[in-house]
């Protein structure tokens, strides 16, 4: 989750007003009973999360966002509430009309682009950024990607041997299916002139990435380096618990065989991850 400030005024560089009244606008009725409690601000709930400031969107669109943490909050005079805050300096400001391109995917509408209010967001904020605004870094040499990624909420990709069981493969797509996402494995698509540009372009855009590392296949490797490098959600799998490496032991993976019991187990164990993972 993450708070979002819009402030018609701008913001000062760490401590400024907010009109108290105009808390948790624009806020899921779930998380206005999370940060007020009794009609008491849920202060140390706000100041854990991580915090976009805004000002409110002017037609030149020229304005900036930062990211930072609410350090403080206490009341002031005249309904107002006082904030002491800090930018991150290694997030540089933001154009506010890339926020406004992207606004689907931080659920936030139209209208709070044009409104003072203090709003929480059950996004969580960092992942947005590294999978929706790293255009900066998204420079590889060895294959071609679009200059910003395209996330699909509901696409879960499959990285496994090609010769590996295509029963084990139909239990992924059952558990996709049933958890409301798409299932694609790279070998099914022909978007590309090469199958290592449907590859990279497929992990590009996964909400979540599967990958069985049964038989220690070196393909799949480089594709849950490339998926964890781009901040994707990624569930291991495997036979043979010998197969993960060291470099990834210390990560939850899902054992399973690959026989009826065996694969019938796996799928519900990844509809309840993939459920998790989707917040329910």
């Amino acid at each position: 989750m993450f708070n979002l400030l819009v402030n018609a005024g701008g913001w000062a560089d760490n401590h400024d007003t907010f009109s108290h009244g105009r808390i948790l606008e624009y806020t899921a009725p779930a998380l206005v009973t999370q940060m007020r409690v009794d009609g008491v601000l849920n202060i140390a709930a706000l100041t854990a999360m991580p915090t976009l400031f805004m000002d409110e969107m002017r037609v030149d669109g020229e304005e900036f966002a930062r990211i930072g943490t609410i350090m403080s909050i206490r009341d002031g005079a005249r309904g107002q509430v006082l904030l002491d805050y800090i930018y991150d300096a290694n997030v540089p400001p933001i154009p506010i009309a890339e926020i406004y391109r992207l606004r689907s995917r931080l659920g936030i509408n139209d209208y709070e682009f044009s409104r003072t209010h203090w709003a929480v967001k059950d996004v969580d904020l960092f992942r947005f950024m590294l999978t929706e605004l790293r255009g900066s870094r998204r420079h590889p040499r060895i294959f071609q990607l679009p200059e910003t990624a395209t996330l699909v909420n509901d696409q879960l990709s499959v990285m496994m041997p090609f010769a590996n069981s295509a029963l084990v493969l139909a239990a992924i797509q059952r558990a996709a299916g049933s958890a409301g996402m798409r299932c694609d494995r790279a070998d099914d698509i022909w978007d590309h002139q090469t199958v290592m540009e449907d590859v990279v372009a497929l992990i590009d855009r996964s909400a979540i990435v599967v990958c069985d590392c049964t038989g220690r296949n070196a393909n799949v490797f480089y594709e849950i380096g490339l998926a964890h490098a781009w901040g994707k959600e990624v569930i291991l799998i495997t036979q043979n618990q010998a197969d993960i490496p060291f470099d990834l032991a210390h990560l939850r993976y899902l054992h399973y065989h690959p026989n009826n019991e065996g694969l019938a187990t796996l799928e519900a164990q990844l509809l309840a991850r993939i459920r998790t993972l989707r917040g329910g």
